[in-house]
């Protein structure tokens, strides 16, 4: 009986074994070439709360007040991002001229700007994140000790190219 239960349980694994997996592709600095990151509809929470969970982790750890999302520095950044892809460049304007402040004053926001991140990409927010971590100038506002509101919110091309927002207030 045992026996036989290890002829199966091998079998199986070598059959595992031959099993082809997706081929990564290197680019010519040996590093991994990023794969487009599909967003499902439907995710939209499962995404936004991953991101602040990951940013309040990040905060804690640097001994900062956790941020919470505001309605109306998310419909912000629901804007710009969905803006700069019609403009298919990452920058802070608006198609119309319109600065941070402009659109979070448009929306109704009560608080204070303290600051906008932008990202053209084909990745997961968490891999945005880690980048915005790496440069001082965006990792301070993720970390600003002002900040208290979070706004982000995101806009992915038919071709999966990914406009991520992050807006800080306090």
């Amino acid at each position: 009986m045992n026996r036989r239960i290890v002829l199966t349980l091998g079998a199986g694994l070598l059959l595992a074994a031959c099993t082809p997996t997706a081929a990564i592709q290197v680019g010519s600095d040996g590093q991994p070439l990023p794969q487009v990151y599909r967003i499902k509809p439907g995710s939209e929470g499962e995404i936004s709360f991953r991101l602040l969970d990951s940013v309040n982790s990040l905060r804690r750890a640097q001994g900062q007040q956790p941020l919470v999302f505001n309605a109306a520095l998310n419909a912000a950044a629901a804007t710009h991002s969905r803006d700069m892809s019609v403009q298919n460049r990452p920058w802070h304007f608006g198609s119309d001229g319109s600065s941070p402040l402009t659109r979070v004053q448009r929306v109704g926001y009560q608080g204070r700007l303290l600051g906008e991140l932008i990202s053209e990409t084909f990745e997961t927010e968490l891999v945005t994140l880690a980048a915005w971590m790496k440069q001082p100038d965006t990792r301070g506002v993720i970390l600003d000790p002002a900040a208290r509101e979070l706004g982000f919110a995101w806009f992915q091309e038919e071709g999966g190219k990914i406009w991520w927002t992050l807006v800080t207030g306090a």
